[in-house]
């Protein structure tokens, strides 16, 4: 892939790339402007099979990603198939992606891609076969990958991460192997995980992903001193500490979770939406915790919890498979959450605004977990 920015060309220096000379060329366009391109056509040596692997791995994991909040609560997983023509090097001759739930899982969508043409026909014979999970071996909503990958004579099947699924769990690649059809494990297996942390915390730990988000601003505050006289929301005068553009990466994290989650209190006061308005995507499930019963209007289609514990409130949302939840707060619920160590990340929205004073934002102690975003001057 090129990464366009500026008035340059880059390319970008991951695993399996072949690296060159380290000579730069200058192509001039017709409108003047300089393009660098960094030389990689003196390499000497072959690529190492795990090299050529871990190339068309991330090619998977690339494909993967562009279902993000569209195949919930589906893992994300990209298929990339590839033969060795007659001169020995290899070639993408078919790829997909799961695109949706409920639809075509990555493997069927590469395999029969284009199946009315002659090309989209072919067996596949002697092919290798990428994907960042291991394929499923049961009827669901489609029929299993596994069954298919066998039909079109595939050799050998590269995997990034197994199915912790129970319904999978294994018998995915019992399958090929039974079949005769090399399988290959653990290739950029970190990666893979990352990708797929809410899957994987799902059915592993039996509790959604949990993303702690809250914005603040410059010296540390969440809202200002009451004795300032900006009150929130709908309740005096509003105010904002995220940017134009913090906003808009706030609305596009909502579209990558299941659910959005916060306090009564919140609630009560500000009257939040909680959708995604300023960026196209699916909608998250707006969750309100109201452990004390104070709220009787809740709007239809929220989920309304009056759950007392963490524990107790992501035992419902996993019962309702909620694969993912972003929790906004307030700061009661955002330290009740932070205490229990039942959260995944943390994402705060540092605004370049200062307070002076105020309600103090949380102080997270794991900075393992701890994202700042700050906006760019």
């Amino acid at each position: 892939m090129l990464s366009l920015w500026s008035g340059y060309v880059a390319f970008p220096r991951a695993a399996g790339w072949p690296a060159g000379d380290g000579k730069a060329m200058q192509i001039y366009t017709k409108k003047g402007n300089r393009i660098f391109f960094c030389n990689f056509a003196h390499r000497k040596e072959e690529m190492t099979q795990h090299e050529t692997d871990t190339q068309y791995m991330r090619r998977c994991l690339q494909l993967a990603a562009q279902g993000l909040g569209r195949v919930r609560p589906n893992p994300l997983v990209g298929c990339v198939v590839v033969v060795r023509g007659a001169d020995g090097k290899s070639r993408v001759v078919s790829e997909g992606y799961h695109q949706e739930h409920g639809h075509n899982h990555a493997e069927r969508n590469a395999l029969l891609r284009g199946a009315d043409s002659p090309a989209g026909a072919r067996s596949y014979e002697g092919a290798t076969l990428y994907v960042n999970l291991e394929p499923c071996s049961h009827y669901g909503l489609t029929p299993p990958c596994a069954n298919l990958i066998v039909e079109k004579s595939i050799v050998r099947v590269v995997c990034c991460n197994d199915d912790p699924n129970p319904l999978v769990a294994g018998r995915g690649f019992a399958k090929l192997e039974a079949a005769g059809i090399e399988v290959v494990r653990g290739v950029l297996e970190e990666e893979g995980r990352w990708l797929n942390r809410r899957f994987f915390t799902y059915m592993e730990q039996g509790r959604p992903y949990v993303i702690l988000k809250w914005a603040e601003s410059a010296d540390g505050y969440m809202a200002p001193a009451a004795a300032t006289g900006v009150a929130v929301g709908g309740q005096g005068k509003s105010y904002w500490l995220s940017t134009e553009d913090q906003n808009r990466l706030n609305h596009r994290w909502r579209t990558e979770e299941a659910a959005i989650l916060v306090g009564s209190e919140t609630y009560l006061r500000d009257r939040p939406a909680l959708t995604a308005r300023h960026y196209l995507g699916p909608q998250p499930q707006p969750v309100v915790l109201d452990r004390r019963g104070r709220l009787k209007d809740v709007p239809s289609g929220w989920l309304h919890l009056q759950t007392e514990s963490v524990g107790e409130t992501l035992k419902a949302l996993y019962e309702r498979k909620i694969q993912s939840v972003i929790v906004e707060g307030g700061r009661q619920i955002l330290d009740a959450f932070l205490a229990s160590g039942l959260y995944d990340e943390v994402r705060i929205l540092r605004s370049p605004v200062r307070l002076g004073g105020g309600l103090a934002a949380p102080t997270p102690t794991d900075g393992r977990r701890v994202h700042i975003y700050t906006p760019i001057r």
